[in-house]
């Protein structure tokens, strides 16, 4: 049985003020923002982005629940309707320029290699990982983007203190910095955030996840 997915835990790409990527912010902050006039929803229809406040976005949610639902939509229950979540909003009077800079920890180097350990390539629960110096800090290695492999612990312990080759062990994927945000990365691979490509498949910048 597929579990339900609280429409409360969808993300939301912000565009700033002149259409670009900023962030991704929660379901229940997106909402905050547009009920203050902070904000205005970014929606894709026939080829083309559509704008609309609070209000008209209700309008357009009770229209759309009737008639349009699609199977990728999240929808938040009112007493007397339902709205749709969106899935870009936009800023009304904010200039912040885009991050230039990924964050270099744990959780976006498991999502860069995708949880697969870098040596046997099997898949493992973030819980069941640990990260790797593919260069030992005892033979010089740092700790960077191109030294720091996720691994399981049979692997890293198999590994010890030594190089991969001195180990006979291969990188199924030599590491390098992320070009993008791999927790964003992750999202764009759901239909559901299809519409979020647009905004981001030309960026340069990097789009942290909050």
């Amino acid at each position: 049985m597929t579990a339900l997915v609280n429409p409360l835990d969808a993300s939301v790409l912000v565009l700033n003020r002149h259409f670009m990527a900023i962030q991704v912010v929660s379901c229940k902050r997106a909402f905050t923002l547009l009920c203050k006039d902070a904000a205005e929803v970014v929606h894709p229809e026939d080829g083309q982005f559509l704008t609309y406040d609070f209000q008209s976005w209700r309008e357009v949610s009770e229209y759309r629940a009737r008639h349009f639902r699609q199977t990728d939509d999240d929808w938040i229950r009112t007493v007397t309707s339902e709205i749709q979540v969106p899935r870009v909003i936009r800023l009304l009077g904010f200039d912040r320029m885009p991050r230039q800079a990924i964050k270099f920890n744990r959780r976006n180097i498991f999502a860069r290699d995708n949880n697969i350990c870098q040596y046997c390539g099997k898949k493992f629960p973030t819980s069941e990982l640990s990260l790797d110096h593919v260069l030992p800090r005892s033979q010089g290695g740092g700790s960077s983007w191109e030294n720091i492999v996720c691994a399981c612990v049979a692997c890293n312990v198999r590994k010890g203190g030594r190089t991969p080759k001195q180990a006979s062990m291969a990188l199924i994927r030599r590491p390098e910095k992320p070009k993008r945000s791999p927790m964003l990365n992750q999202k764009l691979t759901n239909s559901k955030y299809e519409s979020w490509k647009t905004f981001l498949d030309n960026a340069y910048w990097s789009v942290e996840l909050t």
